[in-house]
């Protein structure tokens, strides 16, 4: 974690990168005569060219436009009776954080008032670990098969032959969700009036993903995070938008900047839905399908805390563009993964992206580095337990844990300390040792319960096809958002916003798309069938299909 830096810095010596400060001037290099040629002997010169050559790191792949700060997290509502998560437990528990803002498809130049998903990732930085949130602004996706993820992005990105991105032409953005009618829900989200949030402040965050929270007792409950911000949820219509994104590309970030920099504090709060295992059974969809919502009626919203943005970072670079997020890291003890395909396919590619964008020790990095990672040296600086585990050496080792071994040891001086966070003893013999095949046995006895309830609830998505199928199912909930949530006003800009999105695809898309969202309504086809110019020819689900061709599934 970076600490706050003073407000004033001190006068800076000029220095060589060895520390050793350099007479000369910084501009000057050294040369064998009047007019040269430079030498290989000045090092301040091959220093600072080498350096400058070297100083960009690859952009994220995705969500490489962004900004952030920094916030503080307070519990309001413990949580105690769904998890033993340790951040969760005691109302008053506050902790500081980094957040980052940011869209999706874009590269880092791009509008940040693109009609887009906003990415919205916190870091919280508790005594215990490192925790993240690593959510969206909608509280649906695009898909629900892993596998499908790098793939619908390349569609969000530039045409292999004219580099152009579906600003100029968006043929391939509509050909990929057209073949795929699980998206549905997040179009029709993504382009009403939430499509494109006034400002980061004033947008509303969501796990997508259910999450699994085990309390003390080992009871299962299943969880979506929401984050609403105080102030109330504000948008831009599609001209303001392109507007601002054409004056200020920056727009978003500027306005984070400039509101915390006038001393304003905007606060969200966070709640939580839950669901039982029983009521995972009955649900009418799967808890895994992350196209899907839960209905507030039946599982409320529950509030546990609140977060307020604080303050700027003192560095874009050092804070923002090298923070790293994951949700492995929402994985803490009293968390657990649900099986949405796409969740655990995030598990591994978060982490792997940073190590190919940061280097294996990014998260040594201090605005990745936990609280608790602390040197050895430094035993009694207040840290509650030193970061230990069996990860050396590699580019950026900051901290390579001194002479512990790098195995489970069962010597006395160098035996790794194992802690259960349910209560503050820490065990050195748990895991050392022979593990005899009694305790195997017992261990895979005690999960026959939930081997029964995982095959119920996993089987709500089509029998462990290798890509999970469509089906009307997958309609129900954009069809209610468009023809129960939208008023008329709003019908009116969706079908707007669509058909100038549309409007640069190529006429068979063109027709595709008004069949596409047909499926949904038929007057809403109908509409933007009228705006494209094109006939408009309704076709039922299977029809649909069947015109587009039918894939195999494996």
């Amino acid at each position: 974690m970076i600490e706050k830096k003073s407000a004033q810095p001190p006068q800076l010596t000029y220095t060589q990168a060895n520390g050793f400060p350099y007479t000369h001037h910084p501009y000057g290099a050294q040369y064998s005569r009047p007019d040269g040629p430079l030498l290989l002997q000045d090092v301040h010169l091959v220093e600072s060219l080498a350096h400058f050559d070297r100083e960009r790191i690859p952009e994220r792949v995705v969500h490489a436009k962004g900004g952030g700060c920094r916030f503080e997290f307070e519990v309001t509502d413990s949580l105690s009776d769904i998890t033993f998560a340790a951040p969760y437990q005691k109302p008053g528990y506050k902790c500081p954080g980094m957040v980052r803002y940011s869209t999706v498809g874009g590269e880092a130049g791009t509008p940040d008032t693109a009609r887009d998903p906003r990415g919205m990732s916190f870091k919280f930085y508790t005594e215990w670990g490192n925790h993240d949130w690593v959510f969206n602004n909608t509280p649906i996706f695009f898909i629900r098969d892993a596998n499908k993820f790098p793939h619908f992005i390349h569609t969000q990105k530039r045409y292999p032959r004219s580099h152009l991105n579906h600003g100029n032409d968006s043929s391939m953005y509509w050909d990929y969700l057209t073949q795929n009618l699980e998206s549905m829900h997040q179009i029709v989200y993504m382009f009403g009036d939430r499509g494109t949030p006034a400002s980061w402040a004033n947008m509303s965050g969501y796990s997508g993903h259910t999450f699994k929270f085990f309390n003390e007792k080992g009871d299962l409950t299943y969880v979506q995070i929401h984050v609403r911000p105080e102030g109330g949820v504000k948008c831009l219509n599609n001209e303001e938008a392109a507007e601002l994104g054409g004056k200020n590309p920056d727009h978003n970030q500027k306005d984070m900047f400039d509101t915390l920099e006038r001393g304003e504090r905007p606060v969200y709060n966070c709640y939580v839905q839950t669901m039982t295992p029983k009521q995972a059974e009955a649900f009418r969809y799967s808890v895994n399908d992350l196209t899907k919502v839960w209905p507030h009626k039946e599982f409320p919203l529950r509030k546990f805390g609140k977060i307020t943005l604080t303050e700027n970072v003192d560095n874009y670079f050092e804070e923002i563009e090298q923070i790293a997020f994951s949700p492995s890291n929402t994985c803490i003890p009293g968390i657990e993964p649900s099986n949405d395909s796409v969740l655990q396919s995030r598990l591994f590619s978060y982490p792997d992206t940073q190590r190919h964008r940061l280097g294996a020790n990014y998260s040594q990095l201090p605005v990745n580095s936990p609280r608790n990672m602390c040197p050895v040296s430094a035993g009694s600086s207040g840290c509650p337990f030193l970061m230990g585990n069996f990860q050396r050496d590699g580019p950026g080792a900051l901290y390579n844990q001194g002479s512990y071994p790098n195995y489970i040891s069962t010597q006395d001086e160098q035996r790794a300390q194992f802690k259960n966070l349910n209560d503050d003893k820490a065990c050195p013999n748990k895991f050392a040792g022979v593990v005899t095949k009694e305790n195997s046995d017992a261990a895979l006895k005690s999960q026959e319960e939930v081997k029964q309830h995982n095959e119920i609830v996993d089987s709500k998505i089509n029998e462990y096809y290798w890509v999970t199928g469509c089906s009307p199912l997958d309609l129900e909930q954009p069809r209610a958002l468009y023809e129960k949530v939208y008023d008329d006003a709003a019908k009116e800009r969706f079908v707007h916003n669509v058909v100038g999105h549309v409007s640069t695809a190529a006429a068979p898309i063109q027709t595709k798309v008004t069949q596409y969202f047909g499926l949904l309504n038929k007057d809403l086809g109908a509409a933007i069938a009228k705006g494209l110019g094109v006939k408009y020819e309704p076709l039922s689900f299977d029809e649909y299909a069947k015109s587009t061709s039918l894939a195999s599934a494996f």
